[in-house]
C-alpha cells in the first residue's frame, strides 16, 4: 500500500531506491507531529516493499536538513493550546529509522540541529556538503535529546560532551575528521550524486546479506567481541543456507553480474 500523500514529506521511488523528502524549507524543515508521523510511515513503507534496496533522506531547500523540532508546537503544547504528542511522533520516526532492516543514506544539506541530527544519528550511512553545521542545542533549552545521547557512539566521548553540553555549531569538516560523516561533497548536487551512488552500489551486494550485516552491526556494536561472534553466527548460517550465497561465487566464476533472488 503506498502512504498517504502528505505537503510536509514527500516519498518518491525509482531504480530501487527510496527518496523521503523533508518538505517544511519554510520552517527549515522544523519536526512537527505531522512530519514525524509522515517520517514513521515512510520508512515502514520502504521496509516493506521487497522492490527497494536502499533509501536516501534528505531535507528540501537547501538551508536545512533540518533544524531539529518544531518548538513553537512544543511551546502551544506546554500552554494547552495544542494537543500534539510530538515527544511520541518523533520517538515513532527515530524508531523506525532505527529498526529498518534496510540500508538508510542521509544526505544532508545545511543545518543539521537537534531532533535534526538525531535522524541523522538513526541512519546508517551519513553523507554532507560543506557548508552544512551540527549541533545539539537542546541543553541551552532545557531540553534532554533523545537519540543525540548515542552521539558519544559514533566519535569519541570528548567531542561527543563537547557538542552536547555547550550547545553550540560543529562544521562538517570537523564531523567528517571525528568519522561522524562518511562523505563530504561540494555542494547540494555532489550531495545527491554521491548519495546515489553509495546507493547503487549497496545494490550491487546480495540484499539478504547486506540486512544480515546491518543487523549484526548495529545489535554488536556495543557488545564484547565474544557475545557478538555469538550473536552473529546463527545470522551467518541462515545466509549460508540462501540460494543467493550459491549465486555469488557462481556468478563471479561465469564472469556475470548475480542474479539475487532475495532466497
Amino acid at each position: 500500500m503506498a502512504i498517504s500523500p502528505t505537503r510536509v514529506l514527500r516519498y518518491e521511488t525509482r531504480d530501487r531506491k527510496a527518496y523521503i523528502t523533508l518538505n517544511r524549507p519554510e520552517v527549515m524543515n522544523a519536526l512537527n507531529t505531522e512530519i514525524c508521523r509522515a517520517i514513521a510511515e515512510a520508512v515502514r513503507e520502504f521496509g516493506n516493499d521487497k522492490e527497494l534496496l536502499a533509501a536516501i533522506i534528505t531535507g528540501e531547500g537547501g538551508r536545512a536538513f533540518s533544524a531539529g523540532m518544531d518548538l513553537k508546537e512544543t511551546a502551544q503544547r506546554d500552554q494547552g493550546v495544542s494537543a500534539a504528542n510530538i515527544g511520541g511522533g518523533a520517538r515513532a520516526a527515530f524508531d523506525e529509522l532505527s529498526n529498518c532492516r534496510k540500508p538508510i543514506i542521509a544526505a544532508i544539506d545545511g543545518y543539521c540541529l537537534a531532533a535534526g541530527l538525531e535522524l541523522s544519528i538513526c541512519c546508517d550511512i551519513r553523507i554532507a556538503t560543506v557548508q552544512s553545521r551540527f549541533g545539539l542545542p537542546e541543553a541551552r533549552r532545557s531540553l534532554i535529546p533523545g537519540p543525540g545521547v548515542q552521539l558519544s557512539r559514533h566519535i569519541p566521548m570528548g567531542e561527543a560532551l563537547l557538542i552536547l553540553l555547550t550547545g553550540g555549531h560543529v562544521s562538517a569538516e570537523r564531523m567528517y575528521q571525528l568519522g561522524y560523516l562518511q562523505r563530504l561533497v561540494a555542494d547540494r548536487e555532489a550531495l545527491f550524486r554521491e548519495a546515489d551512488a553509495v546507493a547503487d552500489e549497496i545494490a550491487l551486494c546480495a540484499p539478504l546479506a547486506v540486512q544480515a550485516l546491518k543487523r549484526i552491526i548495529k545489535v554488536g556494536h556495543s557488545l564484547p567481541v565474544p557475545v557478538m561472534e555469538q550473536m552473529a553466527e546463527p545470522i551467518r548460517a541462515a545466509i549460508e543456507r540462501t540460494e543467493d550465497r550459491r549465486e555469488g561465487p557462481r556468478a563471479f566464476v561465469e564472469k556475470r553480474p548475480a542474479n539475487w533472488k532475495m532466497r
